[in-house]
C-alpha cells in the first residue's frame, strides 16, 4: 500500500497545476481511497476550501483543532460558517490529562519562555488532536500556500505522508492571498473579522499579533522567537515527503 500511495501522490501532484481548486477536490474524492479529512483553522484560504466542500456537497470531513486559546472572532466565524452552509464543522480538542500536565509544568503561558516550551504546547493542543482527527483517513487536505512563508515554498501540491500512511493535498498551493480574497468576496464566503485588522495568519490568541507594515504574512505567529522557519508541528515532515515524490510519474501514465 505504501508504494501505491507514493505513486498516486506523484500522479495527483502532476495533475493539479492544470485544474481549478474545485476540480482538484473532485479528483481527490475520485482517486484517494478511504475517508478524506480537511483540517481548517478558519483562515482565509481554509474558508475558501470549506465553501467549495460544503457548497458542492463533497464527501470530505471538515475538522478544526480547537486549542482552547482561539480568538473570540474565530469562534464567532465558526458558528457563522455552520449557519451559512447548514453543515457542521467537527472539532478535536486537547486531551484533558495532557493539557493539565502541560499547564502544571510550564504555567498557563509558559510558551513565551522558550521555543521548546512553545512546541510542547503546540503538540498538546494541536499535533496530538490532529493525529486523532486523521485516524483512519486516506487523505488529508490543508490550506497551505507556497507564498505563505519561505518554509513552504519548496512543498508540493500533493505528497505521500508516509508516517501517517495517507495522501496529503494542498489544493490552493499556487493561489495568492489576493486571489483567494477576491474569490471570497465574489462568493460571499464568511471570513474572520481579524483579517481587516492586520491579522493575516491567525492561530491561538496569545501567539498571534497583527502585522506591521511590510512584514510577511506569517510574521505575526510566535513573533517573540528568533527562528525564521517557524511552524507549530503540523506540517514539519512535508519537505521530506515532497522530495521523495519528485521521482513519481504523472496521472496520465496510470494503467
Amino acid at each position: 500500500m505504501s508504494a501505491e500511495l507514493h505513486t498516486l501522490a506523484g500522479r495527483l501532484n502532476s495533475s493539479f497545476p492544470d485544474l481549478s481548486p474545485l476540480q482538484r477536490l473532485q479528483l481527490l474524492v475520485a482517486n484517494v481511497p478511504g475517508k478524506l479529512v480537511f483540517t481548517t483553522s478558519l483562515g482565509l484560504e481554509d474558508q475558501m476550501l470549506t465553501h467549495l466542500i460544503f457548497g458542492n456537497a463533497l464527501p470530505i470531513d471538515v475538522v478544526t483543532l480547537d486549542t482552547g486559546r482561539l480568538f473570540p472572532e474565530t469562534y464567532s466565524l465558526w458558528q457563522e460558517t455552520e449557519a451559512h452552509y447548514g453543515r457542521r464543522i467537527k472539532a478535536k480538542y486537547p486531551q484533558a490529562d495532557a493539557l493539565e500536565a502541560l499547564v502544571d509544568d510550564q504555567g498557563i503561558d509558559g510558551f513565551y519562555f522558550g521555543a521548546d516550551m512553545r512546541k510542547a504546547c503546540c503538540h498538546v493542543r494541536k499535533v496530538e488532536p490532529l493525529e486523532r482527527a486523521l485516524h483512519g483517513a486516506g487523505g488529508w487536505l490543508t490550506g497551505l500556500r507556497r507564498d505563505q512563508s519561505a518554509n513552504r515554498e519548496s512543498l508540493e501540491f500533493v505528497v505521500h505522508d508516509e508516517r501517517r500512511a495517507l495522501i496529503k493535498a494542498n489544493p490552493l498551493f499556487d493561489w495568492s492571498r489576493a486571489d483567494i480574497a477576491a474569490f471570497a468576496s465574489a462568493n460571499n464566503v464568511p471570513v474572520n473579522a481579524l483579517h481587516d485588522r492586520g491579522f493575516l495568519s491567525i492561530g491561538c490568541a496569545p501567539c498571534t499579533r497583527a502585522l506591521r507594515p511590510g512584514e510577511p504574512e506569517r510574521a505575526g505567529r510566535w513573533w517573540w522567537e528568533d527562528e525564521t522557519r517557524k511552524e507549530c508541528g503540523l506540517h514539519v515532515d512535508d519537505a521530506t515527503a515532497a522530495s521523495a515524490n519528485a521521482r513519481t510519474t504523472t496521472i496520465s501514465e496510470r494503467t
